[in-house]
């Protein structure tokens, strides 16, 4: 895919400069959240953003600032969390990636880049995003995937879980499962998909919204993980949502096994975006 470099009539960089011409790129970034505090950069963590940003400076030779579809909790992994950057750079497609992948730690990596119209944001123009939550319902804790699912020992009521599935489809004020910092302006979210289904010995829950407040996957799994137990019911998980009360939730479960695995667009910018095999490919499940 070919895209001239379009012009663009601001700047992103601090010091007063010369019109340039600016091209805009989305790029996919994959990483395993362990070792970072999230996506955003922060003044004494490291977040994933801080460090592809520096990576990124580095093969512009100028300063670039990444913004992403949206933001991730501390160890929390993504397999397509899309992105965009403006630059004035000329590098071709090949060169970021091949520049970005050999300076990036291991546990980060761009997945692809593609030039874009300057009207693209990653963040504002994104209609849904989507996330997997992958739990191992197993006796014995995992040692090869540690920290890249959430380990269960004890049976799981997966029917019921299933039938609070169902429930989540649709318009709600998820405020009984948001973190009690979230900074969203409003609670309600439209829920476009929520399956509940079993993969061998694992549990996965694909959930896909117009949005999502903070912690909101990770809360709703807990409450699935206390129907599975049986120590809530169907009953309880509807008196707590319309109670919109987050102390009546139970706990948050674990970041280990959230992975966001995409973003959606509208047609004229989703159809220049690459369709590839959704995440994460070591569970080996259709798009």
């Amino acid at each position: 895919m070919t895209t001239q470099p379009i012009a663009f009539s601001g700047t992103h960089h601090s010091t007063p400069q010369t019109s340039q011409i600016t091209q805009t790129y989305a790029i996919g970034i994959e990483f395993v959240g362990t070792a970072y505090r999230g996506w955003q950069r922060q003044a004494e963590v490291t977040g994933v953003q801080a460090v592809l940003e520096d990576v990124l400076s580095k093969i512009a030779n100028e300063s670039i600032e990444v913004v992403a579809t949206g933001r991730s909790d501390a160890g929390v992994h993504a397999g397509n969390m899309i992105a965009h950057f403006i630059s004035s750079a000329n590098r071709s497609c090949h060169n970021w990636m091949r520049g970005a992948n050999s300076l990036l730690p291991d546990d980060i990596a761009l997945r692809w880049i593609e030039p874009m119209p300057s009207d693209f944001h990653a963040r504002f123009k994104a209609i849904a995003r989507r996330y997997r939550y992958i739990t191992l319902n197993q006796t014995h804790r995992p040692a090869l995937l540690k920290n890249l699912v959430t380990h269960v020992h004890e049976p799981l009521d997966v029917s019921a879980m299933q039938a609070m599935t169902e429930q989540l489809v649709g318009t709600h004020n998820f405020s009984s499962f948001r973190a009690a910092h979230c900074q969203s302006r409003q609670p309600i979210r439209h829920v476009h998909h929520a399956k509940l289904f079993e993969h061998g010995q694992f549990l996965v829950l694909d959930i896909q919204a117009d949005g999502f407040l903070h912690h909101m996957v990770r809360n709703l799994m807990g409450m699935l993980y206390a129907i599975g137990k049986g120590e809530q019911s169907l009953d309880d998980f509807e008196r707590i949502l319309h109670a919109k009360d987050r102390t009546l939730a139970p706990p948050t479960a674990s970041a280990d096994g959230l992975y966001f695995i995409n973003a959606y667009y509208p047609d004229k910018w989703q159809t220049l975006l690459p369709d590839l095999p959704l995440t994460p490919q070591w569970l080996n499940l259709p798009n």
